[in-house]
């Protein structure tokens, strides 16, 4: 049976920034938007490669709008810089997609300021983003802000005592544990907008079991190369997998559908949740909480010295 891809709604006139744009999700998000009318800053590390994927978007889609910026998530300063350079060049941004990650490094490595490189990636660097992004967004229209998480959160915890996990590190549930962070910055954010009465639309996704280079390129980290049983891994794994078409799009409705909701998550709907189109999915019961979401957006806070803005509408 014939799956039925979902639809960017027309986004003539926005602009958009999807982190990670280079491959996977990012530049599949990258490409469709852009194809719905949207203006899209790949936001990436390296700029080759953005380039590269700029190119091959524009050779399916010769008429998108994209620009390539640099920002590095593991480096709190290439962060700000990214933000201030942005907001010095826009007057508004409507969609701001948090899309990259890293996964599953063999070994304990660090970001540039010293965090853990999960936690410090995937969740202390779209938060410091997504901060210092804020008034840029509030200024738009209609304003959206789409976090991707990952299945991973639901066995994730914040682990309070040891965030950066410097006394046993262990790979799968550092990774755990930023995803469930990240899905916790999307709830919170969405808390945050309702009580300040933002007309922020904060949403979340995952994208179940989609193939991707997310997990050959993560756990290649501090090698040489993907040891041979990750190059293998979709051959060998048991579940089911799909594409990295039907695996964008939770991140597509939770960023540009009329129907996403404040604070949803939305994830695949066929089987073991790991695969099929987009449905509303039950976030884990650690991410509701609101003292523990309260505490961990503090502690993002100090870690990373950047706080809410006053002042924005």
């Amino acid at each position: 049976m014939e799956t039925i891809m979902y639809v960017v709604p027309d986004q003539t006139g926005k602009l958009a920034v999807v982190t990670g744009a280079n491959s996977g999700t990012g530049k599949e998000a990258a490409k469709r938007l852009a194809a719905a009318g949207a203006r899209v800053v790949m936001a990436i590390r390296t700029v080759a490669k953005g380039e590269a994927a700029r190119a091959e978007i524009l050779a399916e889609h010769p008429r998108a709008q994209l620009e390539v910026r640099r920002i590095d998530l593991a480096d709190l300063a290439s962060v700000q810089e990214f933000a201030e350079k942005l907001s010095a060049d826009e007057p508004h941004l409507d969609l701001l997609v948090n899309n990259a990650g890293v996964m599953n490094p063999p070994a304990r490595m660090a970001t540039k300021d010293g965090f853990e490189l999960q936690f410090g990636s995937n969740f202390l660097g779209p938060f410091a983003l997504t901060v210092r992004l804020l008034p840029l967004v509030l200024s738009a229209p209609a304003p959206r802000i789409a976090t991707h998480a990952s299945g991973a959160a639901n066995f994730g915890r914040i682990n309070f005592d040891d965030l950066q996990w410097e006394r046993r590190y262990r790979p799968m549930a550092a990774y755990s544990q930023s995803k469930l962070a990240d899905l916790i910055l999307s709830n919170h954010l969405a808390t945050i907008a309702a009580d300040r009465g933002w007309p922020l639309l904060s949403t979340a996704a995952h994208p179940g079991f989609t193939r991707t280079n997310l997990q050959s390129a993560g756990a290649a980290l501090g090698r040489d190369k993907p040891s041979l049983l990750n190059r293998l891994g979709y051959r060998l794994n048991p579940l089911p997998t799909q594409g990295v078409e039907i695996g964008t799009e939770p991140l597509l409705f939770a960023a540009t559908s009329p129907d996403a909701k404040p604070g949803a998550y939305y994830g695949p709907s066929g089987r073991l949740g790991l695969v099929g189109p987009a449905i509303l999915v039950q976030a884990p019961k650690r991410a509701l909480d609101r003292e523990t979401n309260t505490r961990l957006w503090e502690t993002a806070e100090q870690l990373t010295g950047v706080t809410l803005p006053t002042g924005v509408r």
